[in-house]
């Protein structure tokens, strides 16, 4: 069985367990959503909706909320020095279809539970005690600025006069 839905000002072929990638529609991950502009219903028989089929829906989860690829909007008018340059992320939802549901029928189906991250190990109680027991060790003493500076000039090698005049102007002589 299938469907023809319309939402974002698109229209989509969908059947259950597809996946689906469509503009930014409300719902957290998790959800179930549902569409009521269902344009077509195929399967044994094909049923059209002029425009819509009333009572027919589609349900599905959002799996994600997301943002699409960079797209750049650049626009030059030569010869005018003129140039405009505009970034732009489209908005997107992931949907995993569960259900077409005919005759006003509700979702059966219920979000699935979110997965838990696994909880991270404890430590063993024998390795932890050892740890606890060294001393920690000192810090680094930072230098003060003055100590910094004497250590960096005492590592480079004396200054050189250099060739050219610090005048800026390349050698020449005023005159």
């Amino acid at each position: 069985m299938f469907a023809v839905i319309r939402t974002g000002g698109k229209q989509y072929r969908v059947a259950a367990e597809d996946v689906i990638k469509v503009e930014k529609v409300k719902g957290d991950p998790g959800e179930i959503v549902q569409f009521g502009e269902v344009l077509v219903v195929g399967g044994d028989n094909i049923t059209l909706g002029q425009p819509t089929i009333s009572g027919a829906s589609v349900a599905a989860e959002v799996l994600e909320q997301g943002r699409g690829p960079k797209i750049i909007a650049f626009k030059k008018r030569r010869r005018k020095n003129s140039r405009r340059k505009r970034g732009h992320r489209q908005e997107f939802t992931l949907l995993r279809v569960t259900e077409i549901l005919t005759d006003g029928a509700t979702p059966t189906k219920t979000a699935r539970p979110q997965r838990e991250p696994k909880p991270v190990a404890a430590a063993p109680a024998e390795a932890a005690e050892p740890a606890e027991a060294e001393a920690p060790k000192p810090k680094l003493q930072a230098k003060t600025r003055a100590e910094g500076k004497a250590a960096k000039k005492s590592s480079k090698s004396p200054a050189k006069k250099a060739d050219k005049p610090k005048s800026g102007r390349k050698g020449k002589k005023k005159g």
